[in-house]
């Protein structure tokens, strides 16, 4: 394949190199010396309004981040499966020795939305088994707090429940409850740029 100029993707890489990079370059450098040893790992939504790095305005180095559809966590289940989720979650707490893991949850997630409306049918493959990790948070459907929409609700839910499910991880519950982490989780809102804590 050859790379176009006028590939958007190539096109941010080069407004990186010639404004970024220059006044970072020596982070860059520093970084690559050693091996990363960020503070804190962020459990995110893939979804590409969200960006962690850039709603904490964090410098390269500082976050270990966590993405998949929903920012779902789920349950320990150490059966031998491919986990990404768990093994990212197992290297930053066991391997980087983060001090805070952080559920970043947001409005309007299309995660949620495709696990309350569909249109899962057409994802069979993973989509639909990755969301019913939340199954739990919709069946019954929780209160809605007042002027709360359904998909608010799930969303909230579904954060409550991702943290829950952290705790179900030996190594994370011991380092919490010995002091040497925090978890927390906070919900984004696209439209207004505002962050609450759960």
């Amino acid at each position: 394949m050859t790379l176009r100029p006028d590939d958007p993707l190539l096109q941010g890489y080069r407004r990186f190199r010639t404004s970024v990079w220059p006044r970072h370059a020596e982070r860059y450098a520093r970084l690559a010396r050693r091996r990363q040893h960020p503070g804190t790992a962020v459990v995110a939504c893939s979804d590409a309004r969200v960006d962690p790095q850039t709603i904490f305005d964090a410098e390269p180095g500082e976050l270990f981040v966590i993405r998949n559809v929903a920012g779902l966590v789920p349950e320990y289940a150490p059966d031998g499966g491919c986990h990404g989720t768990s093994a990212a979650l197992e290297y930053a707490v066991r391997i980087l020795r983060v001090r805070r893991i952080v559920l970043l949850g947001h409005a309007r997630c299309d995660g949620i939305h495709a696990m309350i409306h569909g249109p899962l049918r057409r994802a069979p493959d993973f989509l639909g088994p990755w969301v019913d990790i939340a199954e739990p948070v919709m069946w019954p459907i929780p209160d809605r707090q007042p002027g709360q929409t359904l998909e608010e609700t799930i969303e909230v839910a579904a954060l409550r429940l991702s943290l829950a499910n952290l705790r179900t991880f030996p190594w994370i519950l011991d380092a919490e409850r010995s002091g040497q982490m925090t978890l927390s989780a906070w919900r984004f809102s696209i439209a207004t740029g505002e962050l609450s804590e759960l």
